[in-house]
């Protein structure tokens, strides 16, 4: 069922991507239509303030509970980085979906580099919860880029 879930978010997203008719280091805010095929429950809009406040709780939160880092598992070097938040780009936060938003931060790891993840969160009746954390830069190197594929958008690594 998990798996089916993210499978459907992430062709969610890389169908999101495909509306922004260029080639983003992140994603972009997708178009506002008028046109809802199945009505929703209607949440409240969100500004950049509250993406960057949920990232920073949730970053709190889950640093409580592992020893006062962020853990992420890095799969380049097949281990768990220990992370510190270090800063939310206000500036990268977009909506790219019906309830779905995408935010970039930069955290500090015990081994002193610099990494930026990515963060995909939705919105439901609940709040804001993170769906996805992706290692997108280490030491401002990037590690995937987005390419269009077919009219949809596909996380591409990037060479060493």
């Amino acid at each position: 069922m998990k798996k089916a879930y993210l499978a459907t978010l992430i062709g969610f997203l890389f169908f999101s991507f495909a509306w922004a008719q260029e080639h983003p280091e992140h994603p972009k805010q997708q178009p506002k239509t008028t046109k809802q095929e199945h009505p929703q429950k209607e949440t409240a809009s969100l500004t950049t303030a509250d993406l960057a406040k949920g990232i920073s709780d949730y970053v709190d939160e889950d640093s409580k509970l592992k020893g006062g880092y962020l853990l992420i598992y890095d799969p380049s070097i097949k281990k768990s980085l220990e992370l510190t938040l270090t800063k939310v780009h206000q500036d990268k936060l977009s909506q790219v979906g019906e309830n779905l938003y995408f935010a970039c931060s930069d955290f500090k790891a015990t081994n002193d580099k610099m990494y930026d993840l990515d963060f995909f969160m939705k919105q439901d009746e609940n709040g804001l919860m993170v769906t996805e954390i992706s290692i997108h830069k280490e030491e401002g190197k990037p590690r995937y880029s987005w390419a269009e594929e077919k009219g949809l958008w596909v996380r591409k690594p990037t060479s060493k």
